[in-house]
């Protein structure tokens, strides 16, 4: 395919998406025949209709409370998979004309026991060490995806999306309203999502998927309304080939639904020019999104002038190797519906990081660490059938290159994918990367993918790719991957072949290494000791991967092996052993002043870590590593993923690392440090101020950021950013700096 052929394909996908009612008139009445057959055990609920809306108060007095009979039967995954929960859940599903309701009463033989230190939005440390409950609603009922949402006892929530029962999307932020409550023997909690917040299939009268999930952190125990998978733990939710049926909900008509969001925002920002000389500007904009509903179930999404000074600064990484770092996507725009663009991958914890991404968000707006302005973009993603369907377009950059940095630049994604069978899919994918004034970025994109389930814990994945740059040739150009992975809970494995050639570039993607040919293969042995009072579960593990350049030269091996213990109090244990080989076909400079010649070494490291439950008013992960390094050694030491919980509103989260590593050619430390202060005075409202230091670039960062959600769905930002340079003779000096105010307002139609 060639830059020729894009126009070809232009005028059949704008068809599509121009024409969404006549793939609505082919869709299965209610999600029918495409969701997967449930066993007979999986449990049925039917949502009940209320003429008045409920009051969210968290205090379950209501009539429906007393009339109707709550559902109850709530089944462990752990520490006893198959057997009843130790406490009892009470879970009441109703709805009106413009809300799903979503009622829990937990009961707690000790309530005292009951641990809830989060109040903030969107935390992994809710979902590591509170008593949450959380529900998923697969709304198209298909088995693949679904809206998930969780709450604890003091208001901290989150809410997120799922894609192909695996691939979460934990920044997808909805308008929905909730509120918790405490009564003598546990605690309740209320939420109402309103319709226009989802998308769901054609049809008034729907039949929806419905899984919950609660978690005790006293007794470390994991119980659903209807069981998962014991390997996946808390995220078994996603699987919503297992849920429950949910019936009895009479929906509204999702189209013409209209969301309006408009933003205006003041910058004060600086820039070093000279020694101790900081050059200043203050600026304005205004800008907005756009949302409206085509049908019920294909949104399109407008977005004007986009800003995103509010977003939070990246976590710095050390680099000790080769290849470029990964940093996740932070901007809200970018986020929404982020799993429709996924392409060739499972998604899991065991990707190895050699795969390629065709489409990183990250290639749009941000260049060689420099922000570019977004002038417009539009996206159109929803469903038809068993049809997924993803399309965008964004036009980046400025006439005045001097100014933004970058010249305009237009980028182009189109994603199609069918379901088909039970949990599997197969697709098509399309990249575009175009300079509107210059050619030389030209880069294009494409491939087809599948993703297999069969069983429970079988999966198969498999892509092929291809890419086009402007004065690039066409040979080398491909990338090819299959994936095997069986996770279940007593075994695992997985074999992976994995291809990139040397001139694969996607314009709009991520790859890591190019040129290579990899091999991978992983086994697993995963028992549960009987009556141990210590060790819930022990984890044997042993991994190779083998990778060759094009020529057939060995460049990469890696022989782990690996075994855990989790802990009956949540703690785990972990020993690793790395035995790794690397051929350097270029001098490579590790560190400033030391460099490595071209060569082949070999060296051995042990890893000995401590991960302490999220449930303890202190956690984190600690690590110790020693070991032979290139033509040296290293030993490593530090803590990630730290947390002290003062109380429910002040936190602090605590990281840091140490390399010390002494080579033939010179030695070197690194060190990495950060602090996070949190404030959350409302579960509505933080604060946060986080400090870095990075002893490989010399920088010290601190971004200070409050966050108020005033109204649902309306927020205000109020933002700090400095950047200091530690080889300053006198104290760091400041590079640059900025002081933002950005406020936007929803308005729903």
């Amino acid at each position: 395919m060639s830059f020729r052929l894009l126009p070809r394909l232009a005028g059949p996908l704008l068809l599509i998406l121009l024409a969404p009612s006549a793939f609505a008139q082919t869709a299965p009445a209610i999600g029918a025949a495409q969701r997967p057959a449930a066993p007979a055990e999986r449990p049925t609920l039917r949502a009940v209709a209320l003429t008045q809306p409920l009051q969210i108060d968290g205090r379950l007095d209501e009539e429906l409370y007393r009339t109707v009979q709550p559902t109850t039967g709530f089944v462990q995954v752990e520490p006893r998979p198959g057997q009843p929960a130790s406490e009892r859940t009470e879970l009441w599903v109703a709805y009106d004309a413009d809300n799903v309701y979503i009622a829990f009463r937990n009961w707690e033989s000790n309530p005292k026991a009951i641990v809830a230190k989060e109040m903030r939005r969107d935390t992994q440390s809710m979902w590591g060490g509170d008593d949450i409950v959380s529900f998923i609603l697969d709304t198209f009922h298909d088995g693949r995806n679904g809206f998930q949402f969780a709450l604890n006892s003091i208001g901290g929530r989150d809410d997120g999306q799922v894609s192909n029962e695996r691939q979460y999307n934990g920044d997808w932020n909805t308008v929905w309203n909730f509120k918790p409550g405490r009564f003598e023997s546990g605690w309740v909690v209320e939420a109402a999502i309103p319709f226009k917040s989802l998308r769901y299939a054609a049809g008034e009268e729907q039949v929806w998927g419905f899984n919950a999930l609660r978690t005790n952190r006293a007794k470390n125990e994991l119980s659903f309304l209807s069981p998962t998978s014991t390997v996946r733990g808390q995220q078994g939710l996603q699987q919503t080939s297992l849920a429950a049926t949910l019936t009895g909900i009479r929906a509204p008509s999702g189209a013409k639904n209209i969301e309006l969001k408009p933003f205006a925002i003041a910058t004060a920002s600086a820039t070093r020019t000279a020694p101790k000389t900081l050059s200043g500007d203050v600026t304005r904009d205004v800008g907005g999104d756009f949302k409206y509903g085509i049908t019920q179930n294909m949104t399109a999404d407008v977005t004007l002038r986009t800003d995103f000074a509010q977003v939070e600064a990246d976590t710095q990484q050390v680099n000790l190797t080769r290849f470029s770092l990964f940093f996740p996507e932070k901007r809200e725009f970018f986020l929404e519906n982020q799993g429709t663009f996924q392409f060739g991958s499972t998604g899991g914890a065991a990707a190895t990081g050699d795969t390629p991404l065709l489409f990183y968000s990250r290639r749009i707006g941000l260049e060689q660490g420099r922000t570019v302005p977004l002038s417009a973009g539009g996206r159109v993603t929803g469903r038809a059938g068993r049809y997924t369907i993803g399309a965008m377009n964004i036009q980046a950059g400025d006439d005045d290159a001097q100014t933004s940095g970058a010249l305009p630049t237009n980028f182009t994604v189109a994603r199609l994918k069918r379901d088909i069978l039970r949990r599997s899919s197969i697709g098509v994918m399309m990249t575009e990367r175009r300079g509107t004034t210059n050619t030389l970025s030209n880069n294009a994109a494409y491939g087809v993918d599948g993703t297999f389930a069969f069983f429970r814990n079988l999966t198969i994945v498999t892509y092929a790719a291809r890419t086009e740059a402007h004065g690039v040739t066409a040979r080398n150009n491909a990338s090819v991957r299959a994936q095997l992975d069986y996770n279940a809970d007593r075994y695992g494995l997985q074999l992976e072949q994995l291809n990139v050639g040397r001139n694969f570039n996607p314009g709009v993607g991520f790859v890591r290494r190019t040129d290579i040919e990899k091999s991978y293969a992983l086994a697993r042995f995963s028992p549960r000791p009987k009556k141990n009072r210590y060790v819930r579960k022990f984890y044997f593990q042993g991994s190779l991967a083998y990778i060759e350049n094009g020529a057939g030269r060995l460049d990469t091996r890696n022989r782990d092996v690996e075994f855990d213990a989790d802990l009956q109090n949540g703690d785990k244990l972990i020993l690793f052993y790395d035995g790794a080989y690397e051929h350097l076909a270029n001098p490579f400079r590790i560190a400033s002043g030391v460099t490595l010649p071209i060569g082949s070494y070999t060296w051995d490291t042990v890893h000995v870590g401590y991960n302490r439950a999220g449930r303890q008013r202190a956690s984190g992960n600690l690590f110790v590593e020693y070991g032979t390094f290139y033509n040296g050694h290293k030993t490593a030491f530090g803590v990630s993923s730290g947390r002290v919980s003062v109380t429910p509103r002040v936190s602090f989260e605590p990281t840091y690392s140490v390399n010390k590593a002494e080579l033939v050619q010179g030695s070197f430390t690194t060190q990495l440090a950060g602090l996070r202060a949190i404030y959350t005075p409302t579960s509505r409202m933080f604060a946060s101020a986080f400090l870095q230091f990075n002893s490989s670039t010399h920088a010290v960062s601190s971004n200070v950021r409050l966050r108020w959600e005033y109204q649902p769905g309306s927020e205000l930002f109020v933002v700090f950013n400095e950047d200091r340079d530690t080889t300053a003779r006198s104290f760091p000096e400041p590079t640059n700096r900025a002081f933002v105010v950005k406020v936007n307002r929803l308005f729903r139609m």
